[in-house]
């Protein structure tokens, strides 16, 4: 009997996985996961012939010698220059040549085999690869005719097994195409969308099926290397909603009525629970900083996926706020086994066997993650994010202040959310107090968001104006110097309303501000127990046990000074008796603004104070910041004596600030004359083809995207960041075990834990801890890393140096 082919060989033992295994396992998760959109036997296709080029005996030499079980062949004479085997194109032409014959009159087989094809071939790179590149060339065409003498196709048809073989040709037929074509008409009919757009949705479908095809593939392979770790998979469990519903509703039913407030907030809790049985689709929820939307959000997602019967809750923070809070009350709520908090990057975009774990997949049924995770699983490079785009199907998507969404995402957004929402089975929610209206964009005709029919779930504007109206709990004062306010000149003004109100919160824009405003303070003489300084240099944990120690002393009416950058504005339940504001944009004045008399405790109205501050130019390194101080000031003196916290200060805001930035909203690529994003990602109407999509005389269309090029381009923020753990609290613990024995079971609940002892660190920061020698990896390639003892500080957390603390001007 000859030996089986194999797929992996198991470090620890040097155990053998054969290629029939692998194929078959990644084929019926990848069916469990493509059934989310009624496409099982697709999802099945892919998982069978995804590594269809492991039946070469060039890549059975390979990984023998490359695993040491052959050490009498050197890899390197064997792959020199750093060639490879390549084991993925022979399954996509395979897929391709079989599915491009149904339907050749109208183009439905080969768009079918193109896709699919463009996952397998994509499922070992960087992420799926390009139809066409930015010079217009068809590499995927040259991909698919590469010559069998590289990829082995024949051999692999003769060397696979039967099984193999009669599975593949079972799913490979006419039935699979007509599969397709459902999904396929309804976006290319859609009767309010331009080809662009269609196409970009196109695209959309695609990267579902590739997201279910490298899940399978990454859980089957990681599985098999540690199998222990199997029991910790859940994701063909069905949550039990009601089980949640109930915790919930019980929770509620506990809530005290203090304040008038409270009673609003029961008001709003209530409105999002007689409109969660409505139809799935886009909604908005308006609601005054201090609603209590966490609560109210929550009790319509459960509700609403128990009536549609959906797998998940996603609530997408944006990135410039923590998420700590928001899912720790979700957690205490509901408990620890329903919610996964995945906001850091701490997991390497690599994936070795340790990685593999590693990469979370969004197994609970509730998940908090950051609006860069989101963007980065669309449009970002490499593999890792895309495991999450399949996860966003079948769930109800929760947008906490959607009016911070990147504007250059804008475009890319609206058209992902209104794919997920018309065509993925979800449903979303906008959160906010200012909603920028992303329903009404000046060129509409790149896509804007089609909400549902009555989707505001407060009502109309007389009514959202009450529900403004009755939650009023501050006065703003803009109160503007020429030439801006100094350091000394704040500080005082800082300490003057000290004296009258025993809790003061100054907000400013940037971490060098906080710092020196900070120690300002502690030459004032200001009594350290009375003084706190928040900012992103600091872990979660860390803020977390600062937030802690504030609120215990405003309970026990201690005096509190707390300087802060603008993380405390989003998702923290603290309430000052007075707050003052760096001039910034109007929907982060109106987020300082909640946490001010947040409860309604104070007798009358509490006071906020807008200043401007002497600032460096922000126009070049928080441009976005810059914009808004300067439409701010235009709104604050159109509205001067009138309350700009109503939603017509802000609709009146967003005017000026985001639809005059209508022409950044496409995602302009940096140093190209190619276009946008959006243009890459759809029809690629700048590019030099033959077949041009608008002059196509078949109705269905080749892909024209350029995935991998706009995937290299992407970036969600302009300085995208890297985790390091730092030895704060319990932080310290984790490092070490870490660092120490791999234990796949251990290490997964420690890198768990270990988010919340993490810094996201820019850049030109992680060079110059680099050259501290400041940081090291906790175990050789892992691609996770800790920061040294010393570099973390109780007052700043993370430190360039040792004594010294990180002068930025960044958030």
């Amino acid at each position: 009997m000859n030996e089986p082919f194999v797929a992996h060989i198991r470090e620890v033992d040097k155990y053998q996985q054969a290629v029939q295994t692998h194929l078959t396992e990644t084929a019926a998760i990848a069916r469990e996961l493509a059934a989310k959109l009624d496409l099982p036997e697709v999802g099945e296709l892919l998982g069978l012939m995804h590594d269809f080029g492991k039946y070469s005996q060039a890549f059975q030499e390979y990984i023998k010698a490359a695993t040491g079980v052959n050490p009498d062949v050197d890899v390197e004479d064997m792959l020199p220059n750093g060639s490879k085997i390549d084991h993925s194109t022979a399954g996509a032409q395979w897929v391709y040549s079989r599915l491009k014959k149904f339907g050749a009159q109208n183009g439905i087989g080969e768009l079918v085999g193109q896709m699919l094809g463009l996952c397998i071939a994509s499922h070992h790179g960087a992420g799926l690869i390009d139809c066409l590149n930015p010079e217009g060339e068809a590499v995927w065409l040259k991909r698919f005719s590469k010559d069998d003498v590289l990829t082995h196709l024949t051999e692999c048809e003769q060397n696979s097994d039967e099984a193999v073989k009669r599975q593949a040709e079972s799913l490979a037929n006419e039935d699979l195409v007509k599969l397709l074509l459902k999904p396929l008409a309804a976006i290319l009919k859609q009767p309010d969308s331009n080809e662009k757009i269609k196409e970009f949705h196109l695209g959309c479908l695609t990267r579902f099926l590739f997201s279910c095809l490298i899940d399978a593939d990454r859980i089957n392979s990681a599985d098999f290397e540690r199998e222990e770790q199997k029991d910790l998979r859940c994701f063909t469990q069905k949550p039990n909603w009601q089980e949640a519903i109930d915790k919930l509703e019980t929770h509620l039913g506990n809530f005290e009525i203090r304040y008038p407030i409270d009673q609003i907030r029961r008001e709003i809790s209530d409105a999002c629970l007689k409109r969660a049985a409505d139809p799935q689709g886009i909604y908005t929820l308006t609601v005054p900083t201090g609603g209590g939307k966490t609560l109210a959000s929550l009790r319509y997602a459960l509700h609403h996926a128990q009536k549609h019967n959906l797998d998940r809750i996603i609530y997408i923070i944006p990135y410039t706020s923590i998420i700590d809070q928001n899912a720790e009350a979700v957690r205490k709520t509901l408990g620890e086994d329903w919610v996964l908090e995945h906001h850091s990057n701490l997991d390497p975009e690599k994936q070795n066997w340790q990685d593999k774990l590693l990469a979370e997949n969004w197994d609970k049924p509730i998940v908090f993650t950051t609006m860069v995770q989101f963007l980065d699983a669309w449009f970002g490079g490499g593999t890792r994010g895309a495991r999450h785009i399949h996860p966003m199907t079948r769930s109800v998507l929760i947008f906490d202040e959607i009016q911070t969404l990147p504007v250059k995402c804008v475009h890319l957004f609206c058209n992902t959310l209104n794919w997920l929402t018309q065509f993925g089975k979800s449903s979303a929610i906008l959160c906010t107090a200012t909603q920028p209206l992303l329903d009404k964009l000046p060129k509409s005709e790149f896509g804007e968001l089609k909400l549902a029919e009555n989707a505001e779930i407060m009502g109309k504007n007389d009514q959202l104006n009450k529900l403004f109206d009755d939650l009023s709990r501050v006065e703003i004062h803009y109160q503007p110097k020429a030439g801006g306010w100094s350091l000394a000149a704040a500080g005082e003004f800082l300490l003057t309303q000290f004296q009258t109100a025993s809790s003061c919160l100054f907000i400013v824009n940037t971490k060098q501000w906080a710092r020196d405003l900070y120690q300002y303070c502690q030459q004032q003489n200001v009594p350290p127990e009375a003084l706190f300084h928040l900012s992103t240099n600091q872990c979660s944990a860390h803020r977390k046990a600062i937030f802690d120690e504030i609120k215990g002393r405003l309970k026990n009416k201690q005096p509190v000074i707390c300087i802060s950058t603008q993380l405390i504005e989003a998702g923290v339940d603290i309430s000052m008796a007075c707050v003052i504001r760096a001039l910034g944009g109007l929907d982060s004045i109106a987020q300082a603004a909640g946490r001010c008399n947040r409860h309604g405790e104070k007798d009358g109205k509490g006071q906020v104070y807008v200043l401007n501050l002497q600032e460096p130019s922000l126009a070049q390194v928080l441009p976005d910041i810059h914009q808004g101080e300067i439409h701010a000031e235009r709104v604050l003196r159109e509205f001067v004596g009138r309350d700009i916290l109503q939603p017509a200060a802000m609709q009146q805001y967003f005017q000026y600030y985001f639809y005059n930035r209508s022409g950044e909203m496409n995602y302009a690529v940096k140093n190209s004359t190619s276009g946008s994003l959006l243009d890459w990602l759809s029809d690629n109407s700048s590019n030099v083809y033959a077949l041009k999509n608008n002059q196509r005389t078949k109705p269905f269309p080749l892909l024209m995207q350029s995935f991998k090029s706009a995937g290299q381009a992407f970036q969600a923020i302009d300085a995208p960041t890297r985790a390091v753990i730092v030895p704060y609290g319990e932080g310290r613990e984790l490092i070490a075990s870490l660092c120490g024995e791999w234990n796949p079971k251990e290490m997964y609940r420690t890198l768990t834990k270990a988010q919340r002892y993490s810094v996201n660190v820019f850049p030109n920061v992680w060079r110059k801890l680099e050259r501290e020698q400041a940081i090291y990896e906790v175990q050789a390639g892992s691609g996770i890393y800790y920061l040294k003892d010393g570099y973390y500080t109780d007052e700043y957390g993370l430190s360039v140096d040792e004594t010294g603390i990180m002068p930025t001007y960044t958030f």
